[in-house]
């Protein structure tokens, strides 16, 4: 199950989060955040109790966009216990994001 982050839950529901998460920081007009959006959603189903998966609209949620310096979408950041473990940037296949899941993981 894909996760809506925003400002008023980004605290509790990432940086409180038992398990990892994967961010996905997008915008809706954005071409490669639309096609990366069937990858993530793979993801949330497959890895459900392991990761927790969610999106981050930078456009609706400035604060957390400038908070994590997010200049270019699509903008994948993991975070294991409140800190920032990983950030990849830009379209990518599902099987290079899984890479950067597994080494956190």
């Amino acid at each position: 199950m894909e996760h809506k982050f925003t400002t008023d839950n980004f605290d509790n529901e990432v940086l409180g989060s038992d398990i990892p998460v994967l961010v996905d920081f997008y915008a809706d007009w954005c071409g490669p955040c639309k096609m990366m959006a069937p990858v993530v959603e793979q993801l949330a189903e497959e890895y459900e109790g392991k990761l927790k998966v969610g999106k981050c609209n930078i456009d609706e949620e400035e604060a957390v966009r400038a908070r994590y310096g997010v200049m270019s979408i699509p903008t994948m950041k993991i975070f294991v216990k409140g800190e920032e473990a990983a950030s990849v940037v830009g379209a990518m296949s599902k099987e290079a994001l899984e890479a950067q899941i597994k080494e956190v993981l």
